[in-house]
């Protein structure tokens, strides 16, 4: 084989991708090795700074202090609940709006579209939102953390968008074979649509992880369907008022101080997300991009 002979030109330009990729990579990586390198130092020495890449004083206290919050363990098992039954509703919901939106035979396809994009920028506020919610009885239950996000308008548009770009023959051949519109969508259109549907999954369940202002509005007094990022935040408010205060002696002494606690909890709260992403990287660029352009 003939080797291919690259320009002068070619080669600045592959250099200076490489550079340009290096430090993207650097500066992406940085902040989330310096945050679980604060997390493992001890808190009186993380004052002085300095702490870059590894921990100057080794200490685990920081975690012990969230570890051993009280309703942990509870808001732990509501968010992981939260995160597995919002993700899965969600998905199909929206899935299977989205298949009878992008069908061509449908006739009010368009309007339906129009609508669902008009909620991506208005809504009702945040108190009519509290009074319906609670006119529903979804407030103080678990509830109110799956069934308001079932339908997100941006999702559905997404899984449209991407059902769209599948070859019509493919239903066409099914339905000459008897298959009717919930076998076209269950066998033939689903598993072409793994990548898309990984995509919208993996924002669904960083969503559902990540909240915790809907804990505090809809379920504030019931500490049975706390969450952890919900407990999270409350010892963050804690230490930060503490802090500043005769009780940051409590701190102090145990070892422990604001910044790094906000680092030991910031660390527990994307340690999941970060192990669940790479099972859906080989389908997220690919249901992103092909997903995400619209008509």
């Amino acid at each position: 084989m003939k080797k291919v002979k690259h320009s002068i030109e070619d080669k600045v330009i592959s250099a200076l991708i490489g550079i340009f990729m290096v430090v993207f990579v650097v500066v992406t990586l940085y902040p989330v090795i310096n945050t679980v390198a604060i997390s493992f130092n001890e808190g009186i020495d993380a004052v002085r700074g300095g702490i870059y890449l590894w921990p100057r004083k080794f200490s685990l206290k920081n975690y012990d202090t969230v570890l051993a919050m009280q309703n942990l363990l509870t808001g732990a098992k509501i968010s992981v609940a939260r995160t597995v039954l919002g993700t899965v509703s969600s998905l199909l919901v929206n899935a299977l709006l989205a298949y009878v939106v992008s069908r061509k035979r449908f006739l009010f396809k368009s309007q339906l579209s129009l609508f669902w994009v008009i909620t991506m920028y208005v809504n009702g506020g945040m108190i009519p939102t509290f009074l319906l919610y609670r006119n529903l009885h979804l407030t103080n239950s678990f509830w109110v953390y799956i069934i308001p996000g079932m339908i997100g308008a941006w999702n559905m548009l997404v899984l449209r968008t991407y059902m769209n770009g599948l070859p019509d023959s493919l239903e066409e051949s099914a339905q000459l074979d008897g298959a009717g519109y919930m076998t076209i969508f269950v066998k033939i259109i689903s598993p072409l649509c793994k990548p898309v549907y990984a995509t919208v999954a993996l924002f669904v369940a960083v969503g559902q992880w990540n909240s915790w202002f809907d804990a505090m509005l809809y379920n504030r007094m019931k500490t049975e369907y706390t969450t952890l990022q919900y407990e999270l935040m409350k010892l963050l408010s804690s230490v930060m008022q503490q802090s500043g205060s005769a009780d940051s002696a409590k701190f102090n002494s145990a070892a422990v101080t604001p910044v790094t606690i906000r680092a030991a909890a910031t660390v527990v709260t994307m340690a999941p997300i970060i192990c669940l992403y790479p099972f859906l990287q080989r389908y997220f660029v690919a249901g992103l991009t092909i997903g995400g352009v619209k008509e």
